[in-house]
């Protein structure tokens, strides 16, 4: 299907709390803005999967709570369509930390990773359990 790329459908506003599944001590964090976004006047940011955000440690560890870091949107809930049709979602909504160039901060990940975000940054591909 040459003339239709799968639009990314963005689920995840700003001020949205999401799971963290790596194994860097964040439990929860929260959205506070998305990298790379131009959008609409009065319209808060979204973010879809494979998005760069930079999110706030609501749970997790004493030394990374309230920290502002770097995170990667890897499972969204909201359903988005591929570029063959297919409809995916997820059971939850995810993120991994990450250094602003993408270079992942823990060394495993919990659950399956989309596989637009795995084509995207290359080094949560690496780490991976499962990509879908």
């Amino acid at each position: 299907m040459k003339g239709l790329p799968g639009r990314q459908i963005r689920g995840l506003p700003v001020g949205a709390r999401i799971k963290c599944v790596d194994n860097t001590g964040a439990k929860i964090v929260q959205i506070v803005s998305v990298m790379k976004y131009h959008g609409v006047h009065r319209r808060l940011p979204l973010a879809g999967i494979g998005d760069l955000v930079v999110v706030s440690v609501k749970k997790g560890t004493p030394e990374m709570r309230k920290q502002l870091l770097n995170a990667v949107i890897v499972r969204q809930r909201r359903p988005f369509r591929r570029s063959n049709g297919v409809m995916v979602e997820f059971e939850d909504n995810a993120v991994v930390i990450t250094t602003p160039t993408g270079e992942t901060k823990g060394s495993d990940i919990k659950g399956p990773v989309a596989r637009e975000a795995a084509e995207r940054w290359p080094r949560i591909a690496a780490i991976a359990s499962m990509i879908v």
